[in-house]
């Protein structure tokens, strides 16, 4: 069979339902400079399996929304396993609930208990955090981890108020209302915003929209929780230093003028009570015994003061559903609910990766959401799951999800019986224990990895870093959200495309400037873009007029043909298939010809119901660089 009869050719598989690639191949001999060794089989690109509209786009759908394929358990099952099934995955305590054992229970609790031996200071800490009562945060220690004990897929994640989400309801909240002039009210948002916080969690877990969150990407989140562990940090000289005044702001030079505008006020603080919070349950234990053994003396330094006895009280009559201080609820929710719903994935999907078995993203939404639904009518404010009392739990040997339930026993009895005791407990020490927990929270070594690997993420992470230090903190994290769209906008409108050669003695074509051994072929310029073709990146490719102005230099041959490698390119649009017609003909007014290389299947198909492959003609479309090459080379060598 003589080469003519071997042009690649476009085959409509209405009558072949199944053939994504067409095996008719044809052996051709054909010597050239760095060519491949010989024989080159040349393929036929095919079109894949003829779908409808419908198959197409229920295909994309169950891949963006449902990738993990959660139905799959459900196959070839009857109708009272499928039940069993349906309440496992909604209650992932009824899995490993019946083969629960008394060696399981001792991981449990000893880990439950040392867990609530930093859950309770933490949570009066972290309530202050966000203006809160302290006894807030004991509620949001008791009723959240029951309720993700039952619903939660992680078996380390200890749940309680975080000093991200703290930090962030805090800022937001008093920048409007004053906790201390109107205190019920800031008390009714708060609660009002834990509730809209649970409500954006549970929907995108319902909705199986996690793909939100990816907005915050690791190197702006770094940015931004290391912008706010400073300023978290600067917040707490006020109780540090023993100032009465202090200012409410929270960037960092309004701080530090008040630091140094109200220095007199420092001078009242004994410096007894600098005690590391190293071990926070200790220093409160030790600095409260202090405390009240030299009471007489004490009146100059801050202390909590009472604290009210017994379980939550109920709060659903404080949710705040109308009024001028709506819409700053609801964005409070949302934000403080974002970086609570980013934190407990993070941590539950680190610990799980630990171990060996899977976190559903969108069951832990769920969880995470209805938890704090249920804690906003139950006097809590928003919590996740915390990274520092997590590694605690996994450290501590914990099991399964019951190491939550034993430290809500374990808070439930420090909420009926020991509230007294932690009357004369400093306030110096609740800044300690956040000064402590956030400065964990700056991570340099990871700032500097990524300005090793990524420039571009390290710029990320110190715009985000700056937006938080000098302007806010929700600015701050609007700023980390619009720099990882920009850099997601960057790599579209400017994909990556490199110059290919082939590596010698075979058919592999890389770039030219990775692989110092390939070579270029002579009269083509190969070329590989590494992006989908939108209408973003729809400009006219630069790469032939730098190759002629190459070849030029060095008296190369002259360039005849430009092939283009689309095994990267994923998608394409109208706009895509303009330019690539576009280009075409400007190649051909430099009677240069233009070849596509192994389009996608979904690629293909647009260009082929596009009728955009037609002006290609019968050396237009090759299945791969090496076959083109080898083609292409075979019809100069036989043209008179």
């Amino acid at each position: 069979m003589g080469v003519n009869s071997n042009r690649v050719q476009v085959e409509d598989l209405t009558t072949h339902h199944h053939h994504a690639i067409c095996l008719e191949t044809t052996t051709i001999n054909i010597p050239i400079t760095n060519s491949p060794t010989d024989p080159t089989e040349i393929h036929r690109v095919c079109l894949p399996p003829k779908r409808t509209t419908l198959q197409k786009l229920k295909h994309r759908v169950s891949e963006i929304f449902f990738p993990d394929n959660p139905l799959h358990r459900f196959k070839n099952q009857t109708w009272l396993m499928k039940i069993v099934l349906a309440l496992q995955f909604f209650f992932p305590v009824l899995q490993w609930g019946p083969d629960y054992s008394l060696t399981l229970l001792r991981s449990d609790v000893i880990s439950g208990l040392t867990i609530a031996s930093l859950a309770i200071p933490q949570g009066i800490s972290y309530a202050k955090l966000a203006n809160l009562p302290p006894i807030i945060g004991l509620y949001s220690s008791f009723v959240p981890p029951l309720i993700y004990s039952i619903l939660g897929s992680s078996r380390h994640l200890a749940v309680g108020p975080v000093s991200i989400a703290s930090l962030v309801m805090g800022t937001m909240l008093s920048e409007v209302v004053s906790p201390v002039d109107e205190p019920t009210l800031y008390l009714k948002l708060a609660f009002t915003s834990t509730f809209f916080a649970g409500v954006f969690q549970a929907s995108l877990g319902f909705l199986r929209l996690g793909f939100v969150i990816d907005f915050l990407s690791k190197a702006t989140l770094i940015g931004f929780m290391a912008g706010a562990a400073v300023i978290v940090s600067l917040q707490q000289l006020k109780g540090l230093l023993g100032m009465v005044h202090f200012t409410s702001q929270m960037q960092i030079i309004p701080v530090l003028s008040s630091v140094f505008k109200h220095k007199d006020e420092s001078a009242r603080k004994p410096k007894l009570f600098w005690i590391s919070a190293a071990a926070p349950l200790a220093s409160v234990i030790l600095s409260t015994i202090i405390v009240f053994a030299v009471k007489p003396t004490t009146h100059q330094i801050p202390i909590i003061g009472y604290l009210p006895k017994g379980l939550n009280p109920p709060s659903s009559n404080m949710l705040y559903f109308n009024g001028s201080y709506l819409p700053l609820a609801i964005k409070t929710g949302i934000v403080s609910g974002i970086l609570a719903l980013t934190e407990g994935i993070c941590v539950g999907r680190t610990f799980a990766a630990l171990n060996n078995y899977q976190v559903d993203g969108n069951k832990e939404m769920m969880a995470i959401g209805l938890m704090n639904m249920a804690g906003s009518c139950s006097s809590c404010y928003v919590t996740t799951g915390s990274f520092s009392r997590s590694a605690v739990n996994y450290n501590a040997g914990a099991q399964t999800a019951l190491s939550n339930i034993v430290m809500a026993s374990a808070v439930l009895v420090t909420l009926l019986f020991l509230m007294p005791l932690f009357y004369y407990t400093p306030t110096v020490i609740l800044a300690a224990i956040i000064i402590t927990a956030v400065v964990g929270l700056i991570d340099y070594q990871a700032a500097f990895r990524l300005w090793k690997v990524d420039k571009l993420d390290f710029v990320a992470c110190l715009s985000s870093f700056f937006g938080v230090l000098f302007v806010s903190v929700p600015m701050g994290l609007a700023i980390s959200v619009g720099v990882s769209v920009f850099k997601i906008l960057l790599h579209v409108t400017r994909p990556n495309t490199t110059t290919l050669g082939n590596i010698p003695g075979t058919s592999i074509y890389q770039s030219l400037g990775r692989y110092k051994e390939a070579t270029r072929i002579p009269s083509f310029l190969v070329l590989a873009v590494e992006s989908p073709i939108y209408f973003a990146n729809s400009t006219t490719l630069r790469w032939v007029r730098e190759e002629e102005e190459r070849i030029k230099a060095n008296n190369d041959s002259t360039l005849k043909c430009v092939i283009l490698d689309m095994t990267a390119v994923t998608a394409i649009d109208t706009s895509g298939i303009e330019l690539l017609g576009e280009l075409r003909k400007m190649l051909e007014r430099k009677s240069l010809q233009l070849v596509l290389a192994n389009p996608a299947g979904n690629v293909m198909e647009k260009l082929h119901q596009s009728n955009a492959l037609e002006p290609f003609g019968s050396h237009g479309l090759y299945l791969t660089v090496g076959e083109a090459i080898v083609d292409i080379s075979s019809s100069w060598k036989s043209q008179p």
